[in-house]
């Protein structure tokens, strides 16, 4: 808008100076001026075309452990030019790449033929579910990975299908086509549209990096690439449905803490464009309506590429991003615009199903292996955990212990395993199952 309000303010003090002096010299002058800042004004209203969402796809990339998913991963980044600095470049966490498995979900975009893709890669094992939950919410389909051999397993559903591993020498097309017949089963039982029922189905080998529309197990040297899936990808899942036009709107799906920046507030925006340098507030829906958290700035906008983390000076909606600058909003929050004064649905997890107590060491070699030994950092360091992870629930018991619900044995084992390395020490009770009581009547 500053552009034309300056081209107005231009003509108004150039018919003034025509009438005092009307040489020709100045009236080129001023001609030359506004032709320049109409032409400035009318960049300024042209949409920035990295901000348009028919070019972003937002991906989830899902399946059974073990299934080849990091490693499709690696190969989708490398195709895409990422440099890759080792194996498993998506796992972060130094349990995920001691044990070989993903324990969080995460985020990271790659470029393919003018599109942006929004990658998301999920853990696989269902204890950790409760990642999967809250991120498909910010996709708009999936690539489901199905090894040619086992066949579909636990967490296999969504849209897309490849089947993996097909270049093992004891996998035959016609088992194949059985994998199909048994995800289709599959998709039918959780009671899935004719439209998702009709899935493509890639044949890929993430091992040896390539994917193929046919089956195959020697695909020829100018095809061993993964450019078949990326391109079934732009193909088959539709862009984002979102609106530069309205106020600006983000739920936050994900959130870490950095020692300079504070929180880091990750997820999809819903609606407008976000700047660096705009006032925003976090919102938060209660009993009562809509609550206000905390007004503030955005102090820096970020962007995962690759494995490399980028500033950038904008966001549009539909594209996943990371704000910087408030301190209290976190996972399952709304970051919008001041004029907005309603928050976006939460994220609904299923219930936990196990549940631990946690407390001070109190045996005879207590205060030897850590540092942190009183039940208050204990009980900080659990409340924060829960503030992450969504799927854990704390709840604060007698005697300055805790009862931490969650998924199953190998989450909280991971949490404990993870509080062990941070310098804590505490005891622990085994197990226990937890159960959901209905009285009908």
């Amino acid at each position: 808008m500053a552009g034309p309000l300056l081209l107005r303010s231009l003509w108004s003090t150039s018919k003034k100076s025509f009438s005092s002096s009307p040489s020709s010299s100045h009236i080129k002058s001023y001609l030359s001026t506004a032709r320049f800042l109409s032409t400035a004004a009318n960049a300024a209203l042209t949409p920035n075309p990295a901000l348009d969402p028919s070019r972003l796809r937002n991906v989830a990339v899902i399946a059974h452990v073990d299934h080849g998913k990091t490693t499709l991963m690696d190969r989708l980044l490398r195709q895409c030019g990422a440099d890759i600095p080792h194996e498993r470049a998506m796992d972060s966490i130094s349990l995920e790449r001691e044990r070989g498995i993903t324990i969080a979900s995460k985020v990271t975009s790659i470029s393919w033929k003018e599109n942006e893709l929004n990658m998301v890669d999920t853990p696989g094992h269902a204890d950790f579910g409760g990642e999967v939950e809250r991120v498909v919410g910010m996709v708009e389909g999936a690539i489901l990975v199905v090894d040619a051999g086992e066949g579909p397993l636990a967490q296999t559903k969504y849209v897309l299908v490849l089947m993996s591993m097909v270049a093992n020498h004891s996998v035959s097309e016609e088992r194949c086509n059985e994998v199909e017949s048994l995800v289709f089963d599959l998709f039918a039982n959780l009671g899935a549209t004719e439209e998702q029922l009709d899935f493509p189905v890639l044949y890929a080998s993430a091992k040896e990096g390539w994917a193929s529309s046919t089956f195959t197990k020697n695909p020829p040297a100018d095809a061993k690439n993964m450019s078949q899936l990326l391109d079934a990808v732009i193909r088959h899942v539709l862009p984002p449905k979102a609106s530069l036009d309205a106020p600006f709107q983000m739920l936050v799906t994900m959130m870490e803490k950095d020692f300079y920046l504070g929180r880091i507030l990750s997820g999809r925006i819903a609606s407008g464009v976000i700047y660096v340098g705009d006032r925003v507030h976090g919102l938060r829906i209660t009993d009562s309506g809509t609550e206000k958290i905390e007004e503030g700035k955005v102090l820096k906008l970020m962007k995962k590429k690759g494995t490399s983390v980028v500033l950038i000076d904008s966001a549009g909606a539909g594209d996943i991003i990371s704000i910087a600058g408030m301190t209290k909003p976190s996972i399952g929050h709304t970051v919008a615009n001041t004029e907005v004064t309603t928050a976006l649905p939460t994220i609904e997890l299923d219930p936990p199903t196990i549940s631990m107590t946690f407390g001070v060491n109190d045996s005879p070699l207590a205060g030897r292996d850590g540092s942190h030994l009183t039940g208050g950092k204990i009980g900080d360091r659990l409340m924060a955990e829960a503030e992450t992870n969504l799927a854990i629930n704390v709840l604060p018991g007698l005697a300055e212990t805790y009862e931490v619900q969650g998924r199953g044995e190998l989450q909280l084992g991971i949490l404990i395993e993870n509080m062990r390395r941070e310098g804590f020490e505490l005891s622990v009770s085994p197990p226990k199952v937890m159960y959901v009581i209905k009285i009908l009547d």
